[in-house]
């Protein structure tokens, strides 16, 4: 079938909306058409090439939408169903096989390597021409088709379908982060450095999980208002701070907090983010960080701290997408108040808002 979709030819060319060809479901495999897609750093990596994927590309990786046709052997998902779509996994390697589905062994070859799962696309030129998928999914699209061990049913006919595309993965590897992996005991501390959404949402996973003391630094004074409001119990403008490690060790909390994220993907808050915890502490990378260098007696091993890697928030989507959906529900988990919806044909002003921070979490509408 002929649909609309974002291309991207070139390292850091501007989307262009084309009309392009997606192939019918195979048999594990769902059509979904697209209600909205999140705009996430991710997607800029990879067309900046700083994540090599092929080119020509058809990127998103946080779509939802509503089922429209099924494989032969698909049994959980029929036709006007709403769906969520997450990240791609091959579902027979031994990390999958052991619930670590984000841990995939396949996992840089399904969700950056152009293909679905059994390594093939759906997406090629009118002329007949591949297009690299992304995520297994490439939902800057008004159509696609996808595993369906990638897509989670939402039951909520009264949420806003467009508001959990995100929730794919940005929003869960914030909370999830935090939620699955970290597990923080009541009252302890926590810093997170970013004020994007994968930081917004750890700090409202912080505060669903009881931390006394939850630290958000960032550099917009519009952002760290509403981190306090989200849940953050102190907020520093790093525009503002030189000692942001001394603030946070010396007036914040005396000796430095319990847990620390980093979510920029700034080697040098990389390394403060460490050095913000105290002796046996525990700091989280989320951010696509280049080279690090640390002094491992001085800054690691000689206070016992871990320093830690996480990915897709240690999450299984089909399981932690609706608990997030709950939250929501019960207004622990305001993730909407990050949220600004634009057309799908104003895709590069999302890019542009979201990079100079004038916006938090871009949302593209197809439905629109």
């Amino acid at each position: 079938m002929k649909i609309k979709a974002a291309v991207i030819h070139a390292p850091g060319a501007p989307f262009q909306i084309e009309e392009v060809e997606l192939a019918a479901p195979q048999k594990h495999e769902i059509l979904v058409k697209i209600t909205a897609c999140g705009v996430c750093h991710t997607d800029d990596a990879a067309r900046q090439q700083v994540i090599p994927v092929p080119l020509p590309a058809v990127l998103g990786h946080e779509g939802c939408g509503i089922v429209e046709a099924v494989g032969s052997e698909v049994t959980e998902f029929q036709p006007g169903d709403k769906v969520g779509i997450s990240f791609g996994y091959c579902g027979h390697c031994h990390n999958c096989m052991t619930a670590h589905q984000h841990a995939c062994e396949n996992f840089n070859a399904i969700n950056f390597g152009g293909v679905q799962p059994d390594g093939t696309s759906r997406l090629s030129t009118l002329d007949g021409k591949p297009l690299a998928t992304f995520f297994g999914q490439s939902s800057f699209a008004t159509h696609v088709v996808v595993n369906e061990a990638s897509a989670v049913k939402v039951q909520y006919d009264d949420i806003d379908l467009a508001l959990v595309g995100p929730m794919g993965c940005g929003i869960q590897t914030g909370a999830g982060a935090v939620l699955n992996r970290l597990r923080p005991e009541f009252g302890s501390s926590i810093a997170v450095f970013g004020c994007g959404t994968v930081g917004m949402s750890a700090i409202m996973a912080a505060k669903i999980a009881g931390c006394e003391t939850i630290i958000a630094v960032g550099g917009n004074p519009r952002s760290l208002e509403l981190a306090k409001e989200l849940g953050a119990t102190h907020t520093i403008n790093r525009k503002e701070v030189d000692d942001i490690v001394g603030t946070i060790k010396n007036e914040i909390i005396p000796g430095g907090v319990n847990y620390a994220i980093d979510t920029s993907g700034v080697a040098d808050f990389v390394k403060k983010a460490l050095a913000s915890c105290r002796f046996m502490g525990t700091a989280v990378v989320l951010g696509a960080t280049g080279d690090v260098t640390f002094n491992i007696q001085a800054e690691l091993m000689g206070d016992a701290k871990s320093l830690i890697g996480i990915v897709e928030g240690d999450a299984i989507p089909k399981l932690f997408i609706p608990k997030l959906l709950d939250y929501y529900k019960k207004g622990m988990f305001p993730f909407d108040k990050l949220v600004k919806f634009y057309p799908f044909e104003q895709i590069n002003e999302a890019f542009e808002e979201s990079g100079s921070g004038k916006c938090i979490k871009a949302i593209l509408r197809m439905d629109a």
